[in-house]
């Protein structure tokens, strides 16, 4: 989730899912469209938002990439994958 600020209440936090934003509009003040097509009119602009959806993703990619270079030791191994005997001829 990414946190932002309504629109006139700075000091409540709003707490986005960044992967159902569709777009991000500024006519003068910002509107994020969510995929199920609510309006959101937010104070900040859009390129904090889009700031903010960006450093979102690089921590959910930069930790998908550690888990598959140092898998957590208490983990179950992954399974053998499964060869399928090739028939005489192919």
């Amino acid at each position: 989730m990414i946190t932002l600020h309504r629109f006139g209440h700075a000091e409540h936090e709003l707490h986005v899912n960044p992967d159902l934003i569709v777009t991000i509009e500024a006519n003068p003040d910002t509107v994020i469209t969510l995929a199920n097509g609510s309006k959101l009119l937010v104070a900040e602009d859009p390129a904090q938002v889009a700031a903010a959806v960006r450093d979102y993703r690089v921590v959910i990619l930069a930790g998908a990439l550690r888990e598959r270079h140092e898998p957590d030791p208490d983990s179950e191994p992954a399974p053998t994958p499964l060869r399928l005997a090739q028939e005489p001829g192919n």
